[in-house]
Parts: C-alpha cells; structure tokens; sequence
C-alpha cells in the first residue's frame, strides 16, 4: 500500500511543478543475463520502474526498484533492460535454502529539482559451489553490482532522462582443498568490471532513455 504523501512526490520535490508516485522506462529485457557488454534485447517486454517508498528528507527518498535498469553499452544505441544482475539474489541458508533471484531491491535517491541520483546495489550468484573428491571445493561466483543513475528533469515533458550510470562489478570467491596446507584460497575484487583491480565503468547513452512520471 503506498503511502499518502507518495501521491505527492514530485510535487512536494518540485513545489508544485508536478506529481506522481513513480518513474518508469519501457523496454525489452536482455537476452544475455550477465554479459554487461552484450545488449542484445530479448522479446520479452519490461518496465524498470522505481516507486518512492519513504521521503527521508533533505532531498533523499527510499525506492523500491522492479523490472530492472537499462544496460548501456558506449556508443552503442541498443538498449537493453537488465533483470537479473541489477536486482539479484538474496538468500538465508536457514529460512531460504539456497539463494533465489528477486523481483524487486531497495534502491536510494537524491533529488534537488533538477538532477535526480539514484543508487542501486545488488548481489548475483551463479549457484556453482560444490564440494568435489579429495575434499576439494569451491564457493558459488559472487558479483556484487553498484548502479548509480543520473537523471535529468525535464519540467516540460514530466519525464526524468538518464544521462549517464556509473556501474561497478566487484567479485568474491573461495576455494579449497582441507587436505592441503593452505586450506583455502580466497579471493576478493571491489572492481573486477573486465579486468581484475579496474575502474568503475562510466557509461553514457547516445540514444534517449526517458523515464516518465507516473502516479
């Protein structure tokens, strides 16, 4: 249930200038879940929406993300809805068994009038951990994803247009061996986008990725 004083979100930001409870952008979701360079669209129809949950104040709200973000390759103009890396996994061994993708994750905003920021962390697996013979094994491959969005309003068309995304992919992964000596190797990336120890990837559309207002 949404709560009264989202009916005035963009009002209350924009003194008036508008309103609404959501942004959202329509595409079509990737046909490669993982590969962050490939945005090849799939037929399938999605909508990366995000729905302001609670307003913090001082500008910052609480969102709740479904659907996705869009993948943006540079100087690519095809334009794919990421679904399964940009929300995730989530999983408690005692209440969840193994981890399960999510349908939506929380995501955080900041919003002055004019720029709106929004930050969107989230955790994929590949569900790959195993123990082997020799007691050997290995950890499941741990992507730990950061999104941020930089949407400029534009007061004319109600809509929020997305000017760039600074995208991170961090990775962790143990494995082992409880007869060897060092009984287990791990390792632990913050940024491993496509070399191990790189940049966070700045990432600027050359088409239009507008989200619009909707109530």
């Amino acid at each position: 249930m949404k709560l009264p004083l989202m009916l005035l979100f963009v009002s209350c930001l924009l003194h008036g200038n508008a309103s609404g409870t959501s942004i959202a952008y329509s595409g079509f979701k990737c046909l490669n879940a993982t590969d962050a360079d490939d945005p090849t669209p799939s037929s399938i129809v999605v909508q990366s929406r995000f729905e302001v949950i609670e307003d913090v104040g001082s500008g910052l709200y609480r969102l709740n993300l479904t659907g996705g973000i869009p993948r943006i390759v540079n100087n690519n103009p095809v334009i794919c809805i990421d679904s399964e890396t940009a929300i995730g996994y989530a999983g408690i061994p005692e209440f969840d068994g193994l981890p399960k993708p999510l349908d939506s994750i929380a995501a955080t905003a900041f919003f002055n009038g004019k720029d709106l920021l929004i930050v969107v962390s989230s955790i994929y697996t590949d569900l790959s951990a195993r123990r082997n013979p020799l007691s050997t094994f290995n950890t499941s491959l741990i992507f730990a994803f950061t999104n941020n969005l930089i949407l400029e309003y534009n007061a004319a068309g109600s809509i929020f247009k997305l000017k760039n995304i600074v995208h991170n992919r961090g990775f962790t992964h143990t494995s082992g061996s409880t007869g060897s000596i060092v009984p287990f190797f791990e390792t632990v990336l913050p940024s491993f986008n496509i070399t191990a120890r790189d940049q966070p990837r700045i990432l600027k559309p050359i088409v239009d990725i507008n989200y619009f207002l909707e109530p």
